[in-house]
């Protein structure tokens, strides 16, 4: 991160963005303006995060990563659901788990494997996580095929147990994980060296503090952006699915593409996989079944009920990483392989 032109670029478009809200005028520039803030605001999350996992290590670093990264998605999605946007909210879970899937994991991955022939990371932990993956699928395709044409009262108890069910999986996998099996899953199996001579930016006080500052600002963006979303998407001729499932997912993934990027340049491809398959894991298993309970303070309960496009989405973005990364071992070619996949499904969905 250059701080000579971040900062000051950081700081010039929250002014404009919080200008352009508060004067009124032209949707779509107020739109512009709070992505263009989000993604900095975004960006500094990520860093600040990456500054975390320096002291906190390479596994526990990766998963505070990826859940701060989340912020951004988790924050704008209570914003959409509180709005009543549900197939907006859908959409964008859709477009952050094939984003990291697809975009941040084959970022990291083609980025890597030019500067380093072959990348390796714990196969123990590829594996528990292409697992992983599949339940998510199940989870999300089974209410789609069974409770499709039922009433809508027993399509929401459903998803309550449901939600229930996944929020306590991932709960008791973060305990399996970073407890009962952190040796077997722990850090630097990958076989690439940390360096040890490498300083993080901030303290960890300051990391902390920017954390904290940088996902404020991130809600306060986020609340601003959904309030013009649907005037954009109108004015553009882009569908709902389209404007989620890849303009709101790549701007709140943001945090997650910048710091896997950078980890996987520095051969700690372990640490990048953490983030963008862990990323997707916490969305699919943890973000969204927390929606439905949040839908619930809003007095309209949304649903697990995902669409055909979106079921087919995710389930060939998991099926594709699940196969690259179970081997414990990446390299360029692959990165490609899921860069072509993200290429081809947001060509669909923009034609659909």
């Amino acid at each position: 991160m250059n701080q000579k032109w971040f900062y000051p670029v950081l700081i010039l478009s929250t002014i404009a963005s919080a200008a352009a809200k508060f004067l009124g005028g032209n949707q779509s520039l107020q739109f512009a303006l709070a992505c263009l803030s989000l993604l900095f605001w975004a960006g500094l999350l990520g860093k600040a995060t990456e500054n975390v996992a320096h002291y906190a290590g390479e596994r526990l670093g990766g998963l505070l990563n990826a859940t701060f990264g989340n912020a951004a998605e988790l924050i704008i999605a209570i914003f959409l659901v509180k709005e009543g946007l549900f197939d907006m909210v859908k959409a964008s879970i859709t477009g952050s788990i094939i984003g990291n899937l697809l975009l941040v994991l084959g970022l990291s991955v083609f980025v890597g494997g030019l500067k380093f022939k072959i990348q390796n990371f714990n196969p123990l932990l590829a594996g528990h996580n292409a697992s992983l993956m599949m339940l998510a699928v199940i989870a999300l395709v089974v209410p789609a095929v069974f409770l499709k044409n039922m009433p809508a009262v027993k399509i929401n108890n459903v998803s309550l147990i449901i939600a229930f069910v996944l929020i306590i999986g991932y709960l008791l996998w973060l305990y399996f994980s970073l407890v009962t099996h952190k040796k077997e899953l722990g850090d630097n199996i990958d076989g690439a060296p940390n360096d040890e001579h490498e300083e993080p930016d901030y303290s960890m006080g300051m990391s902390i503090l920017l954390l904290v500052v940088s996902t404020v600002f991130v809600a306060i963006q986020s609340e601003w952006l959904v309030h013009t979303v649907e005037h954009v998407a109108k004015a553009l001729g882009w569908s709902e699915l389209f404007v989620g499932a890849f303009l709101i997912a790549i701007i709140g993934n943001a945090a997650e593409h910048s710091a896997a990027v950078f980890l996987a340049m520095k051969n700690r491809i372990g640490a990048a996989v953490e983030i963008a398959i862990g990323s997707s894991l916490q969305i699919a298993l943890f973000v969204s079944p927390v929606l439905v309970f949040v839908s619930l303070l809003f007095h309209k309960q949304m649903n697990l009920i995902f669409t055909a496009y979106e079921l087919t989405a995710i389930g060939v973005s998991a099926i594709i990483a699940s196969s690259i990364s179970r081997d414990g071992s990446t390299n360029w070619y692959e990165g490609t392989l899921l860069l072509i996949v993200y290429v081809i499904l947001g060509t669909v969905f923009f034609v659909v």
